[in-house]
């Protein structure tokens, strides 16, 4: 039969093999799961030690509180508005604001559960309350334990550090032999120390523990870390609505925070509104002072008169002249009263800058000029909201310097109204005077005592009028204080927080991904470092030359494993060898098989003999050629002498007759080494090299060529011109790839024939295709091994291997 060329099988382009991943891989499923189990432990003591966060938030409706004239008058501002968002989101981040909602709810003192897991902050469910008197030095951010005794008593305690408070704890205890620990004390009483000065309180005779810890933190330092606790951004683009929101580890306690400081807020904007009535109800009132006065005076004169007098009276008719006289005076004192208040609005606009709070709107005062109100209106809102701006910025702010531009354009326009206000008063007083002076030229006719009584009693009327129209003005303007709401308004109170760390299901997911991928990639690096063949696949994508077949790793005690163990694995394998090659150079009467491999340990002399022992089981007549004379072992293996071989016959010591030595094995004879020669690769150049094969042709069917490593020494080249078949043996776990790149180059350049590559001691593992699925010589699948055993139980008298429950975890990883 004529050879088969088997490389046009092998270079065909064979695509990825996915299944060949899978299975290569699914093998350290115990490793993942192990790696994942791992993780999800990580995790959870990461959970169950860790403070949670939350994310409370509320959210401010800020409303437009400058009128139509103001964006008429102020063209910068014509179409935003008045809107200044940054301007409210600032305040909420101000000190100030934040010292009022904390003045609101009790974050001075914090009361936890005394426990070593992680800390647990009581908040409202504290069972005790501590009364702190910031006015004595005080210890703060130190922890204090407390000791419940009874209903009555206590003791304070210093904390025990634990080894995992530095870890997982945000303050540590109060280690320092302080005055006050080790003492009873009583609640309701007075702890006073060195540095401590507080009262304990028992709320509530239900308890959990009878330890429990506090903390006394700096009203200061509370301050500051609310303030930039807080973050306040626009729940949309382009509105007016705020979402105030802060970190907190309590959620009822972080909702507290949020909603006093929402409210301080809207206190703050009406405290602002209220300044306006505040300072109309002062300005009234200095002016009803000095009115009472002199309203005091007169009423006085009056009786007096009517006393000297005895009561005299006005002639009827001169009723409608003293009538007339009054209303003229009544008005004339109006418009002094008007131009007093243009005289002091006007010094007021010139000797102020910047601060325009106090000034009294018009209208508070009985002044109806609409313009003029709302431009003092306008005015002082603008005041007060730099002043707000002030408060959390500095004055060289661009926004300050707009505000500043806003104010001194309505300056100017206040100035004008105000000169227009004037001349017309002056105008209007001037005429009300000219019919004054005729009234009173009428009036001066009367009689001397009643002229009199009448000039005390217009002045009594006109100090009445006068001091009845502030009354009312002060109720209208306390009337206005009491009726002020704020502009801005609360949309939604914080009730809910939102979990924001740890992130417990992502964090289960990162267990669960990186427990899986985190070892294959360690598993798919190392494969991709590891420089030794551990696979068939593997080896198919590294060597040229074909794979003839699989020897499987075996673990007994022999190396002629198929004479003395025929029903093993491996021997089977070696019987599908035999059959492989008896279709190679099957014209030939004598074939002979030459073995070699890269370098020593590879299993040269293991395969030669076992192949010679299954090819002599078949009935041929069989010889194995000890041609390592380097480091010769078939003599140790056979367990024969070697005192008589090959090396002895090449220099004419021995015979022919006397090398070849039968063994107990029918059919199997062997030719040993011999001694070592001082030059064996000339010694195998020889011309009686030749004359002993063809005596063996002669004798043998098969012959078995044991030779050195083809990539060690240079003879095992030389005696390729004597085989008819080579075999290139290539260990699992053993042989490295490197290697394989001179039998690549010597097939690729034609300087070798009929090589053939010989996969030894792969080592099963796992549900998955071994020596048999992966054996792509001729295309035939030799056999198929599960968990170390013929499927089906077709080698039934074999006796099964039962391994331990940790071996077999353990061959679980093998590849």
């Amino acid at each position: 039969m004529e050879n088969l060329d088997l490389s046009k099988f092998e270079e065909q382009e064979r695509p990825i093999d996915i299944k060949y991943y899978i299975i290569k891989y699914s093998r350290y499923w115990p490793l993942y799961l192990f790696c994942i189990l791992i993780g999800v432990l990580a995790v959870f003591l990461f959970h169950r030690y860790t403070m949670e966060r939350y994310e409370v938030k509320g959210s401010v409706m800020i409303k437009s509180n400058l009128a139509p004239e103001v964006r008429i008058l102020d063209r910068s501002n014509i179409f935003s508005g008045g809107d200044n968002l940054t301007n409210d989101i600032l305040l909420f981040s101000s000190k100030n604001l934040a010292a009022e909602a904390l003045s609101k709810v009790h974050f001075d003192v914090s009361y936890f559960a005394s426990t070593n897991i992680k800390e647990i902050e009581l908040y409202k469910n504290s069972p005790i309350r501590v009364e702190v008197d910031w006015g004595y030095p005080q210890l703060v951010n130190k922890k204090f334990r407390i000791n419940i005794l009874s209903d009555s008593t206590f003791r304070l305690l210093p904390g025990e550090n634990m080894f995992l408070d530095r870890f997982f704890m945000s303050y540590q205890y109060e280690e320092e032999d302080r005055d006050i620990f080790q003492r009873e004390f009583y609640f309701g009483k007075e702890v006073k120390g060195e540095n401590a000065k507080f009262t304990v309180f028992l709320l509530t005779k239900t308890r959990q523990y009878d330890e429990y810890e506090f903390l006394l933190h700096s009203p200061q330092s509370l301050i500051e870390r609310y303030a930039g606790a807080v973050q306040v951004r626009p729940l949309v683009n382009y509105g007016s609505v705020l979402e105030v929101s802060m970190v907190t580890k309590i959620v009822e306690k972080g909702s507290d925070y949020v909603n006093a400081l929402m409210d301080s807020f809207l206190e703050y904007d009406l405290r602002e509104k209220n300044r306006i009535s505040e300072n109309a109800l002062k300005f009234i009132e200095e002016q009803l002072y000095i009115v009472e006065d002199s309203l005091n005076s007169v009423e006085r004169r009056m009786q007096r008169f009517k006393v000297d007098n005895k009561m005299l009276d006005v002639n009827a008719e001169f009723g409608g002249v003293l009538n007339s006289i009054q209303l003229l005076e009544e008005n004339i004192q109006s418009i002094d009263f008007e131009l007093a208040y243009y005289k002091t609005l006007e010094n007021y606009l010139v000797n102020k800058t910047g601060n325009f709070e106090e000034i009294v709107a018009p209208s508070l005062i009985g002044i109806s000029d609409g313009l003029l109100n709302d431009l003092i209106q306008q005015l002082v809102s603008l005041s007060l909201e730099r002043r707000r701006l002030l408060s959390v910025v500095q004055e060289t702010h661009p926004d300050v310097a707009a505000l500043d531009q806003q104010m001194e354009r309505l300056k100017e326009n206040v100035f004008e109204n105000i000169e227009n206000l004037v001349s017309n008063t002056e105008r209007k007083k001037e005429e009300y005077q000219l019919k004054l002076e005729t009234f009173d030229r009428q009036f001066a006719n009367l009689p001397q005592a009643e002229s009199d009584y009448s000039s005390i009693f217009r002045e009594f009327k006109l100090r009445e009028n006068l001091y009845t129209y502030l009354l009312e003005k002060r109720a209208e303007a306390g009337i206005a204080k009491a009726s002020n709401v704020p502009d801005n308004n609360i949309v939604d109170y914080a009730k809910r927080g939102v979990l924001i760390y740890p992130k417990k299901t992502q964090n289960y997911s990162y267990a669960l991904g990186l427990g899986f991928f985190l070892p294959l990639g360690i598993l798919l690096l190392f494969h991709y470092l590891n420089n030794r063949i551990m696979d068939q696949v593997q080896l198919k994508n590294l060597l040229k030359i074909p794979l003839l077949g699989t020897i499987g790793y075996s673990d007994k005690d022999t190396n002629l494993l198929v004479a003395e163990h025929p029903r093993s694995l491996a021997s089977e394998s070696f019987r599908s060898l035999r059959s492989a090659l008896f279709y190679i150079a099957s014209e030939k009467k004598c074939k002979k098989i030459l073995v070699t491999s890269s370098v020593s340990g590879e299993g040269k002399t293991y395969i030669s003999l076992n192949l010679a022992s299954a090819m002599a089981l078949s009935g041929k007549k069989t010889c194995i050629l000890g041609l390592d004379l380097r480091k010769p072992k078939l003599s140790n293996y056979l367990e024969i002498s070697s005192k008589k071989g090959l090396s002895g016959y090449l220099i004419d010591k021995d015979s022919a007759d006397e090398i070849i030595i039968p063994t107990k094995y029918e059919n199997l004879s062997v030719v040993p080494s011999g001694p070592v020669p001082p030059n064996p690769a000339e010694l195998l150049l020889k011309t009686k090299m030749n004359t002993f094969l063809e005596k063996l042709e002669q004798d043998f069917d098969i012959i078995i060529m044991d030779c050195p490593p083809v990539g060690l020494v240079s003879e095992t080249m030389d005696l390729l011109r004597f085989s008819d078949v080579n075999l290139y043996i290539v260990r699992h776990d053993f042989t490295h790839k490197n290697q394989l790149l001179m039998i690549n180059d010597l097939y690729a350049n034609d300087q070798i024939r009929n090589f053939y590559a010989i996969f030894n001691g792969l080592k099963s593992g796992g549900d998955t295709y071994d020596f048999g699925g992966y054996n792509y010589g001729y295309g035939y699948n030799y056999s198929y091994m599960k968990k170390n055993r013929y499927g089906e139980g077709y080698y039934s008298e074999e006796p099964v291997y039962k391994s331990g429950w940790f071996k077999n975890l353990i061959n679980r990883f093998k590849v």
